[in-house]
C-alpha cells in the first residue's frame, strides 16, 4: 500500500488548481426528497431514525476500531447491534487488522471521547426505536476506503488506521457527511422529541467535524489538498443522485479561500451547513446509485 507522504505527493500533481476553484465557491443547499426507493413507501418518523441508526453504526465501529481495535460488540462492556431483533451483520477490516498507532496524546483523547459519543448514538437510537430498531447491516471499513481512494484519485489504496494522518483523513469522510444527513433529515420528522433528539445529535457531529477539519488544516497543505480531493469526490456522488445536478458542490474540502480565510466549517455561502437528501447521502456512502462501498448489501429499513 502506498504510504500517507506519496499519495499526497501524487495529489498535488495531479489535482492542484483543477479542484480548488470547484470546492472552495459557493455552494446550494441541497432539496429534502427521499430516495428514490424509498418514495414508494410510506415514510415515518421511525424509519428516518433507522436510516440514521445504519450511519450511526458505521461510525460507532470505526471509531472503537480504531481506538480500541474491535468492534462495538466486543467490547467489554459491549453495544447491541441486534436492534430491536434479527441477525446483525458483519464489519469487514484489513487482514492483520490493527487499531492506529496514536502517537499524539491530545488526538488519541479526541478520538476515545468520539468513539463513546458515537456508541451512545447507536444505544439511544436503539432504545428510542425498541423492537422496530433495524440490526446492524454489514460493514466494510476495508475495500471501502481502497474505492474512494481511487475515486479521490488518491491511489490504488488507503488505509485510514495506518497513521494519525490517515485516521483523520478517514474520519474526515464520515463527520461531514453524518452533519449534512442530519440536517437534511430534520426537516421530514414530524415528532417535536424526535426533532429535539436529532438536532442534539447534529450538534455532536458538527463538533466532531469541526474537530477533524481542525486538525488536518493544523496538519498542512498535503493533508487540506487530500480532504479537498474528499469533498470533490463526495460533492460528485452527491451530485449525481440529483435531477437535474446543482450549479455548486455541497462540500468544501479544509484549506484556504480566495480572500485568504480558512475554510474549516463546511457551510454555504450564507454561512449555513449543507443539507442533503437521503438519496444524497446513499449516493456517498453506497459509492455510487447500487449498495456497496461502507454498506455492500445496502442499508437495512425502508430507507436504502
Amino acid at each position: 500500500m502506498e504510504n500517507t507522504e506519496t499519495l499526497m505527493v501524487e495529489l498535488e500533481e495531479r489535482r492542484a488548481s483543477r479542484r480548488s476553484a470547484m470546492l472552495l465557491g459557493g455552494a446550494a443547499l441541497a432539496g429534502l426528497a427521499l430516495s428514490r426507493v424509498a418514495r414508494a413507501a410510506t415514510i415515518g418518523d421511525p424509519d428516518i431514525l433507522n436510516f440514521a441508526l445504519n450511519l450511526e453504526y458505521l461510525e460507532a465501529q470505526f471509531y472503537t476500531l480504531a481506538t480500541a481495535g474491535v468492534t462495538i460488540d466486543k467490547l467489554s462492556t459491549p453495544v447491541s447491534v441486534m436492534g430491536g431483533g434479527g441477525t446483525a451483520g458483519s464489519v469487514t477490516v484489513k487482514p492483520n487488522f490493527a487499531p492506529v498507532p496514536f502517537t499524539t496524546q491530545v488526538l488519541k483523547d479526541y478520538a476515545y471521547e468520539t468513539a463513546q459519543e458515537e456508541r451512545n448514538h447507536v444505544s439511544f437510537l436503539s432504545g428510542a426505536l425498541a423492537a422496530s430498531a433495524v440490526p446492524q447491516p454489514n460493514l466494510d471499513l476495508f475495500n471501502s476506503f481502497n474505492a474512494l481512494a481511487q475515486a479521490a484519485g488518491l491511489g490504488p489504496s488507503f488505509d485510514p488506521f495506518a497513521s494519525e494522518t490517515n485516521f483523520l483523513l478517514g474520519a474526515f469522510i464520515f463527520e461531514d457527511v453524518g452533519v449534512t444527513a442530519y440536517n437534511g433529515a430534520a426537516a421530514l420528522l414530524s415528532s417535536k422529541s424526535y426533532l429535539q433528539a436529532a438536532a442534539g445529535i447534529l450538534a455532536v457531529e458538527a463538533y466532531h467535524a469541526g474537530s477533524i477539519r481542525t486538525r488536518i488544516y493544523a496538519a498542512g497543505t498535503a493533508a487540506q489538498n487530500a480532504s479537498q480531493a474528499i469533498a470533490g469526490a463526495r460533492a460528485s456522488l452527491s451530485a449525481a443522485a440529483v435531477t437535474p445536478a446543482p450549479a455548486s458542490p455541497d462540500d468544501i474540502g479544509v484549506g484556504t479561500s480566495t480572500n485568504g480565510a480558512a475554510t474549516i466549517v463546511d457551510a454555504d455561502s450564507n454561512g449555513i451547513t449543507f443539507s442533503r437528501t437521503t438519496a444524497q447521502v446513499l449516493s456517498i456512502v453506497y459509492g455510487g446509485n447500487k449498495p456497496g462501498v461502507f454498506f455492500p448489501n445496502g442499508l437495512n429499513g425502508t430507507i436504502k
